[in-house]
């Protein structure tokens, strides 16, 4: 194990702690996962040779840009998982950030800086970026509010990709209100709905209670939130999600990935040779022996679990699923690595859903298990992200008044 890091990876100069304008973020600190470029500052992707086999970028990000724009400052530059490449948070060469919310467990990758920055209180916002979970799991882990957005309503210009067919840009905050201020101004400057091609915003009138873990805790909880779900919805489903459907959706978001991953870093791999860590290496390898018949099998695999959750858990775009982020609280800094790469793929069969679908997700810190945090999804079809954030308040706001909060 890699020893404890700081939080940050680059740091701004002492002068500068950059905002270009005032508006609703003005006072709040944002901390910048380490794949977006901002002039004149590295962008290492957490990998050494990425680091010295690029030059520093002349410009910024436009998803960063707009934060500043409207007056967050920026403090730093945060640790991210070798090319945003895990679910971990754990950096063979840079080290693990401390999970100060459960120090004995990882933070949760790729966006485990940013995630650790906020729950440290070292930044108010976290920007990070999430293809395969690497927002919602580290929001479960540090007990934080994380938003994977629709595929394509934020722009990923100039930064470093993953699969560019799953990457969305995400954030991770202590409070809704700060999360749903940093919605409100991307969705002022990139036009949400626009983005999301003219897909209508509706109201999520009908939820689905996805059965999805084996667990005490998900069971109590799910009956001491009984009033508050009877309150607030038209109507109140449970659905028995099928664990082979999410296990084949697992298998298949990560071939789709592997594909996308190589077609975009092949090159520099086979040129660079760069030095991973053995758990980066071995699934790049992976990737590099993938080939399109794999690829043609895992998209029809794909569609048929869409057509399957389409049909179980969001029928309509009124529904919204209600199920946990991730499997339980994050695993120990000791697990062994084998039982790590399992958890791994039963981690993804909870979060592929959402990326095979293009889908808006949004992990809310409102479980714990054995004293440590474990985030609950609220799940929408694509689009429906504004929708998702208000659905979200209104919860909240019901849940102190009925005193479940």
């Amino acid at each position: 194990m890699a020893a404890q890091a700081p939080e940050f990876t680059y740091v701004c100069p002492p002068d500068g702690q950059v905002s270009t304008g005032e508006g609703p973020l003005s006072g709040l600190r944002l901390a910048v996962k380490d794949l977006f470029h901002i002039a004149g500052i590295p962008t290492g992707a957490g990998n050494p040779d990425w680091l010295k086999s690029h030059s520093v970028p002349e410009q910024t990000s436009s998803a960063v840009e707009a934060l500043l724009a409207a007056g967050a400052t920026l403090v730093g530059k945060t640790l991210t998982d070798e090319l945003a490449y895990s679910l971990n948070g754990i950096n063979a060469h840079y080290g693990t950030p401390l999970n100060v919310v459960a120090p004995s467990r990882i933070p949760g990758g790729s966006t485990s800086g940013s995630a650790v920055a906020v729950a440290n209180l070292s930044a108010d916002i976290g920007l990070g970026t999430d293809t395969g979970g690497s927002i919602r799991v580290p929001a479960s882990y540090n007990g934080l509010y994380g938003l994977r957005p629709s595929h394509d309503v934020i722009p990923t210009d100039d930064m470093v990709a993953l699969a560019p067919r799953f990457d969305t840009v995400g954030w991770l905050c202590r409070d809704l209100e700060t999360l749903v201020k940093v919605a409100n101004v991307y969705a002022r400057t990139f036009s949400f709905e626009e983005r999301c091609a003219g897909e209508d915003t509706v109201s999520l009138r009908h939820v689905t209670v996805c059965s999805i873990v084996d667990s005490t805790v998900w069971d109590e909880a799910l009956q001491s939130w009984a009033p508050l779900l009877e309150e607030q919805f038209e109507s109140v489903s449970h659905c028995k999600v099928d664990s082979d459907e999410l296990t084949r959706a697992s298998a298949a978001f990560r071939v789709l990935q592997g594909r996308e991953i190589w077609r975009q870093h092949g090159d520099w791999i086979l040129k660079t040779q760069p030095v991973f860590a053995p758990d980066i290496q071995e699934r790049m390898l992976w990737c590099r022996g993938l080939d399109e018949n794999e690829e043609a099998a895992a998209q029809i695999q794909a569609d048929h679990f869409l057509q399957y959750w389409r049909t179980h858990v969001l029928p309509t775009p009124n529904h919204v699923a209600l199920m946990p982020t991730a499997p339980g609280a994050a695993p120990l800094l000791d697990m062994k690595p084998d039982d790590l790469a399992r958890y791994r793929s039963q981690l993804m069969g909870l979060t592929a859903p959402a990326g095979l679908s293009r889908a808006p997700q949004l992990s809310l810190p409102w479980l714990q298990e054995s004293s440590a945090p474990w985030g609950v999804s609220l799940t929408a079809t694509r689009g429906q992200d504004r929708s998702l954030l208000q659905l979200a308040s209104s919860l909240e706001a019901k849940m102190a008044t009925l005193g479940l909060s």
